[in-house]
C-alpha cells in the first residue's frame, strides 16, 4: 500500500461513521483510530486519525529536504466569508495528517506570515506525516490573515491551518 493509498483510506474513514479501522496484511498492518474511538472510561483525548505501519521506510529525512504535496482547491481551500470590502477569506487546510512546521529548520525563517502577500503555488508550511516531510503549497493568490496552528504541533486530516484574503 502506497502513501496515496494510506491518505485516501484515512480520508474514507473520516468520513464514514467507524471509530477504528485495522488492515493486517502479510507485508503490514494499518489502523486508523477516529475522535470517538476510546476504550472504555473517559477518555479526555484520543489523537485521531493515527496511522501505524510496518511497511520499510527510508531513513529519516531532514528537516530541510521536504518532499512537495499540493493540496487540492476542492478540499483544502474553500471560501469562508465576504467581509463588506468585497473581499473573500479562504481556508488553508491539512491535506495529511502529521506535525506542522512553519519553516524548514530550526534556524530557517518561516514560510508565510501574518500580512505576507503569496501567490498560487507558495510553500506556506511544511507537514511531516510519517518520516516524510511534505511541502503544503497554496492554490490561491492573496494575503495571510491568521494562522491557526503553532509551530511544531499536531494536526489532522481537514484541519484549518491558515486563512487568506483573496
Amino acid at each position: 500500500m502506497d502513501f496515496n493509498e494510506i491518505q485516501e483510506l484515512i480520508k474514507l474513514v473520516n468520513k464514514s461513521n467507524l471509530t477504528e479501522f485495522k488492515l493486517k496484511d502479510k507485508d503490514f498492518e494499518i489502523q486508523i483510530r477516529t475522535k470517538q474511538h476510546h476504550k472504555g472510561g473517559d477518555v479526555q483525548y484520543v489523537q485521531a486519525p493515527s496511522v501505524i505501519t510496518s511497511v520499510p521506510v527510508q531513513s529519516p529525512v531532514s528537516h530541510a529536504a521536504p518532499v512537495q504535496v499540493a493540496a487540492p482547491v476542492s478540499e483544502s481551500e474553500k471560501p469562508v466569508a465576504t467581509p463588506s470590502g468585497g473581499k473573500k477569506t479562504i481556508e488553508i487546510k491539512s491535506p495529511i495528517v502529521g506535525t506542522f512546521y512553519r519553516s524548514s529548520g530550526p534556524d530557517k525563517p518561516v514560510f508565510v506570515k501574518v500580512g505576507d502577500t503569496i501567490s498560487s503555488g507558495t510553500v506556506v508550511c511544511i507537514i511531516e506525516a510519517m518520516k516524510l516531510f511534505n511541502e503544503i503549497e497554496s492554490d490561491t493568490a492573496g494575503t495571510i490573515v491568521k494562522i491557526l496552528v503553532e509551530d511544531a504541533t499536531p494536526v489532522e486530516y481537514d484541519q484549518v491551518l491558515f486563512l487568506v484574503e483573496v
